[in-house]
């Protein structure tokens, strides 16, 4: 599958750009793509679908945050095949968006069955779910494809959605023919005022339900549970939200289904410290081994790691492993694990270790001379400055 474009570049704006300017720029857009302006142009389609995904991100001023932070991961991008724009209808999009235009789009009656009365008609939306997805670090360094399983409103497929008995009993409403808007004329001091509102008798649906499904109750919608997979990128973090546009509740008697949110939880790791994309572990050699230098292993995200203690390591001392953290959404590069050395000083000491110590105690080697003890002084000075 081929990357997505960035959605400013679709709308060509700046990112700075205030909602009223990328209300315009869609608008262009739309107008310039749209299929009944260029027929059979599939091409002109998809970028029709396009400009839609990048307005429906942008014009949304949570959703527009998200996608400067973490890019099309957090809109959802890495989590489902296709946005906005691939998949919905262009009924989908007029009734979103539609508004916009005002009363028929950029000027064009018709367009193929979306202008005029038809996008006065109502389109129900489901409601968006919520989920939380909690993740260990090895997870988060590598991407994970989970499957969750969550009760939501499915449509149904014995009425197709429509809340009719089979699917088909269905007829135009005679209050608005089929509109879905009605239209009333007041005479008032300054002439006559024309006023168009939702339907009462239909809803603003445009049919009415002469039979309804027995199953669903006419309302087009069951209560099901769904298991549905998820592909959850490198390098989320805690809080994070990711979307997966159209997995939510199923709306009412046919519509635009809601969102699936998903809240990125992470595990406390054992051993390591999530630091951004840094980590870092905290080491205890003991008293011999600082002294003395040697090999350790140390845990990693992934595994262990070898690290090399140099003679006369000093508590305090921070150890660098490359690349041994986590990875940043949308970007390139990792962080690194930091191990953070301290020297245990045992509590207990036998006969023979306490007649070690005192003999250790006897040498100059074991005072600090004073270029340590400034060196040690400075350290701790920086700390509070």
């Amino acid at each position: 599958m081929a990357a997505k474009r960035d959605f400013y570049e679709i709308l060509e704006v700046a990112k700075t750009a205030s909602a009223e300017e990328i209300k315009k720029a869609y608008r262009k857009k739309a107008i310039q793509f749209h299929p009944d302006k260029n027929p059979g142009d599939k091409e002109a389609e998809e970028n029709f679908k396009e400009a839609a995904e990048a307005y429906e991100v942008l014009s949304d001023a949570n959703k527009r945050a998200r996608y400067d932070q973490f890019g099309h991961a957090g809109v959802g991008g890495a989590a489902s095949s296709g946005g906005f724009g691939g998949g919905m209808s262009m009924d989908d999009i007029f009734s979103q968006f539609g508004d916009i235009f005002g009363g028929h789009f950029g000027g064009f009656g018709g367009f193929g069955g979306f202008g005029g009365g038809q996008r006065g008609r109502r389109v129900n939306r489901g409601s968006d779910l919520r989920v939380k997805v909690k993740l260990n670090l090895k997870e988060i360094l590598n991407g994970v494809e989970k499957k969750i399983k969550v009760k939501k409103y499915v449509s149904c497929t014995h009425c197709s959605g429509n809340g009719s008995e089979n699917g088909t009993s269905l007829s135009t409403c005679a209050t608005c023919n089929g509109s879905g808007v009605v239209t009333r004329v007041a005479n008032t001091i300054l002439g006559q005022m024309q006023t168009s509102s939702t339907c009462p008798t239909c809803n603003g649906e445009g049919k009415s339900i002469t039979r309804k499904c027995v199953h669903c109750n006419g309302e087009g919608i069951l209560r099901e549970e769904e298991v549905i997979p998820i592909r959850i990128p490198a390098g989320v973090a805690e809080g994070m939200q990711l979307s997966m546009s159209g997995k939510g509740n199923a709306a009412r008697r046919g519509g635009v289904n809601g969102d699936l949110l998903i809240v990125i939880e992470e595990e406390e790791d054992p051993n390591l410290i999530r630091d951004e994309n840094d980590v870092i572990y905290n080491l205890f050699l003991s008293f011999p081994m600082a002294a003395l230098g040697g090999t350790v292993e140390v845990p990693t995200i992934d595994g262990v790691a070898k690290v090399k203690i140099e003679p006369g390591t000093q508590p305090g001392k921070v150890l660098r492993l490359r690349n041994k953290g986590l990875p940043s959404v949308n970007s390139y590069g990792k962080g690194d694990e930091l191990v953070n050395v301290n020297v245990y000083v045992p509590e207990n000491l036998n006969e023979k270790e306490r007649k070690w110590m005192e003999d250790m105690k006897q040498s100059e080697n074991f005072v600090p001379s004073a270029s340590a003890r400034k060196s040690v002084f400075n350290k701790f000075k920086k700390m509070f400055d």
